[in-house]
């Protein structure tokens, strides 16, 4: 008997590990992701927020240390690159960066917005990853340039640029107290709902009822976790593919782990096919009451 328990317990640890494994090379195969790099779905973008400009007329543009980024490209002798033409709205100003030079060799891409009313820019299509912040101000006619170069951290990077006598001062100002805060929220529901489950299946033994609540810490954890990532990386086209992915192997990691401890693990015997079809409800219900969630309340995911 003792040597039956041993092996039984040998096998167990195997195979979670194998499935943690598993999990683990999915969710590696997340942080480098190929699929954000084809030309489907949302791009990148980058959004700066101004304080200090408010009643002046301005335009602002980003010039890059490349010289084109998807459809956006410097003007060259070929004038049918321009994105202007003479009689356009805005044609004097578009000259006026064309005429810029950038003291660090740094590139106008043709691209630039009137900022005046907002006191924000939005550059939501193939932005420049490294990247100065020009402003112009038709009315003295004269310009301002960041003395850093900032770089696109994020796939939809925000910043925060105030102007002063001294010149621009940008920082970062993506909410990631916020972040964090839908992350624990979204990590609590899926295991409060998962649990639910567990009761309703008769997983009622403490024992066994805190084994469930244990599993799904670390599994809904990681899941969460590797979501938020995917999201902060490479925009919400990833996050719903590699979702559905990394559900499918949590399903299998708690399958193999329910069945291996919950089926021997009770005082009251419990069916073989049991365990395995608890984690399939239990992560296809999570799965669903996420999506219904998303819709509801896109604030916390």
């Amino acid at each position: 008997m003792a040597k039956l328990v041993r092996e039984r317990n040998h096998l167990m640890v195997r195979s979670t590990r194998i499935g943690f494994m598993l999990l683990g090379i999915l969710t590696l195969s997340i942080m480098f992701p190929l699929m954000a790099r084809a030309d489907v779905g949302p791009k990148p973008s980058i959004v700066i927020d101004f304080i200090g400009l408010e009643g002046q007329t301005y335009y602002t543009t980003l010039l890059s240390n490349a010289k084109s980024t998807g459809p956006h490209s410097v003007l060259n002798e070929d004038s049918s690159y321009a994105r202007y033409a003479e009689g356009d709205e805005n044609y004097e100003v578009f000259l006026k960066f064309v005429e810029y030079h950038d003291a660090d060799g740094y590139y106008f891409l043709q691209f630039f917005q009137d900022c005046t009313e907002s006191n924000q820019f939005s550059w939501t299509y193939y932005p420049p990853k490294m990247f100065k912040i020009l402003l112009y101000f038709p009315e003295t006619d004269h310009f301002t340039v960041s003395d850093d170069v900032y770089e696109r951290y994020a796939f939809d990077s925000y910043f925060t640029a105030e102007i002063s006598d001294t010149g621009l001062s940008v920082e970062r100002s993506y909410d990631y107290t916020a972040e964090a805060l839908s992350l624990a929220i979204r990590i609590a529901l899926t295991i409060l709902a998962e649990l639910a489950i567990a009761l309703l299946f008769g997983f009622r033994e403490r024992k066994l009822f805190h084994f469930i609540a244990l599993v799904n810490v670390i599994t809904q954890g990681g899941l969460n976790l590797a979501l938020n990532i995917i999201n902060y990386r490479s925009g919400a086209l990833a996050l719903v593919f590699f979702y559905i992915l990394l559900e499918i192997a949590v399903v299998i990691v708690e399958a193999i782990v329910y069945t291996l401890y919950l089926e021997k693990g009770g005082v009251q015997p419990i069916p073989r096919w049991k365990p395995g079809l608890y984690a399939l409800v239990a992560n296809a219900a999570s799965f669903a009451i996420g999506l219904k969630l998303a819709f509801w309340l896109p604030g916390i995911f």
